[in-house]
């Protein structure tokens, strides 16, 4: 009894000294636990997401040259290494069919897939399959092991080779030893450094914490208005992917419910949002089918849980399978089991030839997935994966049977059967634009295998330079000769932002290079109204300038265009007593009609603006739940702005008047045209005071709070800057009384930045680095 008396006294004496006098000896949460911002303020304007994957996160720091690094490679030995590894199996994730080709083809299909037109979002340019939520959608089901099925190669090159890039060129690899030949094949991505927590994948919201079922990630209740089959049926944008965690499309049919035609509707929706016309969709489905099984052995809601919320000691691996070895001939990914063809691992028409030639029935897999195999029972049979001597029956999934149903799909079906090479062609090209789709103009592509063709009308083409560039003398010259135009420096610098400010980094698309501001779509955009007579009078100081010279020097529209904007900048500058110069480098060229896919860019159209304080007349009725001011920040998202780049840029362009309407809205100034820091001292003022002007909170007054007069007026997407407090507290940099000078050459700093995004054609073009308010 003694010796149990003592234990418990020192027992206790022991928790009395670890033990805070005040209490507190309890540990609820850490720095991130939740609850966070999202849940306290889920309304609030995340402005932080302006700064996803920053510099502080890059191990490789800012002056890592990644194109140089890349070009040091042996693409071939590279290329060597690769190959030998997909016909090399090994235990832990042994191969099907001993070659992992058409495993790889899907990893690269899947990383390139999520790119969506609408936003320019997606894709496989930053090796996003890598981080949450993309690598634990239930449609990458065991991407994860392929990717680590490759460290070794990683590794092996280091950091002169991306995962981004290894991962496509893997999948180019797998076909080439399949028997494809190939477009070619570019490097330059880039990757990520963190997860993406800002890309808006879809309205549907599941709790994971509440159902062991990963498969039920895969809603699709709220994206979709109508029924299938109904004349106003369509999806939300600027969604691409039928379903929240699925790449494309539902296999097992629209609803889930093994409908050919329904399924080829969502189809068609699906892949023109990713760029694609019908022949490149059919070619993209027959000819990936054309290789690898589909797995389905087990049912779904006995896997384990997605990489990201596996335990601890699976060390990034997920969806474990209970069932046998879990992998091999057990092997479970989205619950169809089966191949398509009798040789899946070597390149042929088979796929066509089969899904023709027999009528299929639709059936179940062992994991209860709906799927389809021939009513004839003499039909070519396929090798198990796994099982030497094993011969399994084909397998056709619901959206394979919608390319036969499918009247225009059918007639690309047919073609393709009639002339195999014409097939292997478009799968070839196809492949090529599924994975190079959001790098941008050729110019960014690296390597020995890049292909160059004018005549691919989706990497935006511009026509070569055939004349000299100016130098100092002529822009001295042309800068006077605009200057005599007499246009105001509102609307000079109102054009040029208009050309500028369609680039978004998400694709690389857009921008004033090309001229395209003067072409269709962009010339009729409402928003563009203003730009009409500015470019018709920089076309005539365009036309007097080339026609008057005999040394070969010549000025594009372009160029113009975006020297006007400096002009502008110089003289607001010189207004506000500030001398300034605007950075301007020549080299822009004009682009033709024919060489501008009309249907592509008018993806670009806004339906709001911030900057220009434009808010298309109909986006109450098609912004669902979507504030104008979200959409100023995506924008400035788009357009690689940091948080103060975005502030800087927005209150120059209200100091010089560069609304899209020419309205007073946003226009806290009596000297329109000087560039001042009016806009930032009217907003913050303590002796102004703003009223609603409508119940919907989109207009309001700046009100003088003792006489009550009415000062200005402006939009949600001016207050914003006044209301949130992150961009308030940058407002407040700028603002005070030692403000002007630095605001003044920021601007000019990120006026230049927003001139050059699209600049890469220049070598060493400009890297501008974030301003620090």
């Amino acid at each position: 009894m003694d010796n149990l008396s003592n234990d418990k006294t020192n027992t206790e004496t022991h928790r009395m000294e670890g033990k805070c006098p005040f209490g507190g000896d309890r540990i609820g949460g850490a720095q991130g636990s939740p609850p966070t911002l999202e849940a306290w303020y889920p309304h609030r304007l995340r402005v932080e997401v302006l700064h996803q994957n920053g510099l502080a996160a890059d191990p490789l720091g800012p002056d890592f040259d990644y194109a140089a690094e890349f070009n040091k490679i042996d693409l071939a030995e590279l290329k060597r290494d690769i190959k030998a590894f997909l016909t090399t199996s090994v235990a832990w994730w042994p191969s099907d069919y001993g070659n992992y080709g058409p495993q790889m083809v899907r990893m690269a299909w899947h990383a390139a897939g999520t790119y969506r037109i609408a936003d320019g979002r997606g894709g496989a340019g930053t090796g996003m399959q890598r981080f949450a939520p993309i690598s634990s959608w239930w449609d990458n089901g065991n991407t994860d092991k392929s990717r680590r099925l490759l460290q070794p190669i990683k590794h092996k090159y280091g950091n002169a080779l991306s995962w981004a890039d290894l991962m496509v060129l893997t999948g180019n690899c797998a076909l080439e030893i399949m028997g494809l030949p190939t477009y070619g094949f570019g490097g330059g991505r880039l990757d990520a450094w963190e997860a993406d927590n800002a890309t808006y994948w879809g309205p549907e919201v599941l709790d994971m914490e509440k159902t062991d079922d990963v498969s039920k990630m895969t809603a699709r209740d709220k994206r979709w208005r109508g029924q299938n089959g109904d004349p106003d049926y369509d999806l939300e944008n600027p969604l691409a992917a039928s379903h929240q965690a699925l790449i494309y499309v539902n296999p097992e049919g629209s609803n889930g419910d093994g409908d050919p035609m329904g399924s080829a509707r969502d189809i068609r929706i699906t892949f023109t949002r990713m760029a694609m016309n019908d022949e490149e969709t059919v070619a993209l489905i027959a000819g990936g089918h054309a290789f690898g099984k589909s797995h389905g052995m087990t049912p779904s809601k006995d896997i384990g849980p997605p990489p990201e919320m596996a335990p601890m000691e699976a060390m990034g691996l997920g969806w474990h399978n209970p069932r046998g070895t879990g992998h091999g001939k057990d092997t479970m990914t989205n619950g169809i089991e089966g191949s398509w063809t009798p040789d899946p691992t070597r390149w042929d028409n088979s796929y066509l030839e089969n899904l023709f030639r027999f009528e299929w029935k639709q059936t179940k897999s062992p994991a209860g997935s709906i799927q389809w195999t021939p009513e004839d029972p003499d039909a070519p049979k396929t090798p198990d994966a796994h099982v030497v001597g094993q011969m399994n029956p084909l397998m056709m999934m619901t959206t394979d049977i919608a390319l036969k149903v499918d009247p225009e799909y059918r007639k690309v079906c047919e073609k393709f059967l009639a002339d195999f090479d014409a097939f292997t062609q478009a799968f070839s090209k196809a492949w090529y634009k599924l994975t190079h789709r959001d790098m941008g103009p050729k110019h960014r592509y690296l390597g020995p295998e890049v292909t160059i063709e004018d005549g691919l009308l989706w990497q935006d083409p511009l026509p070569e330079r055939d004349y000299d560039l100016v130098g100092e003398a002529e822009i001295a010259d042309l800068k006077a000769r605009i200057r005599d135009t007499g246009l105001s420096v509102s609307d000079l610098a109102f054009t040029a932002f208009s050309a500028a400010s369609t680039y978004r980094d998400s694709d690389k698309r857009g921008g004033a290079n090309g001229g395209r501001l003067a072409l269709e779509p962009q010339r009729s955009w409402a928003v563009n109204r203003r730009t009409l007579p500015v470019v018709e009078a920089l076309r005539g100081v365009m036309a007097a300038f080339n026609e008057g010279r005999a040394d070969g020097k010549r000025v594009s529209l372009a160029d113009l265009i975006v020297l006007g904007g400096c002009v502008a900048v110089e003289r607001a500058a010189g207004e506000a007593g500030g001398e300034l110069r605007v950075p301007f480098t020549p080299g822009r060229v004009d682009t033709t009609q024919d060489l501008t896919d009309i249907e592509m860019f008018t993806w670009l159209k806004p339906v709001a603006d911030g900057f220009r304080n434009y808010v298309d007349e109909g986006f109450g009725e098609i912004a669902r739940g979507v504030s104008p001011e979200e959409m100023f920040l995506d924008k400035a998202n788009l357009m690689k702005l940091t948080a103060p780049e975005w502030t800087v840029l927005t209150a120059g362009l209200r100091a010089l008047g560069a609304n899209h309407d020419g309205s007073q809205t946003g226009i806290f100034t009596d000297r329109i045209g000087t560039l001042s820091t009016d806009f930032l001292q009217n907003l913050l003022s303590t002796e102004l005071e703003w009223h609603k002007l409508d119940d919907a909170a989109l207009t309001f007054a700046l009100v003088d709070r003792e006489t009550g007069e009415r000062r200005f007026t402006a939009s949600r997407n001016d207050l914003v800057f006044g209301s949130n407090a992150q961009l308030r507290s940058i407002c407040d940099a700028y603002a005070g009384r030692d403000g002007e000078e630095r605001f003044q050459h920021d601007f000019v700093r990120v006026w230049d930045k927003v001139m050059m995004l699209d600049r890469y054609d220049v070598k060493g073009h400009r890297r501008h680095a974030p301003m620090a308010a």
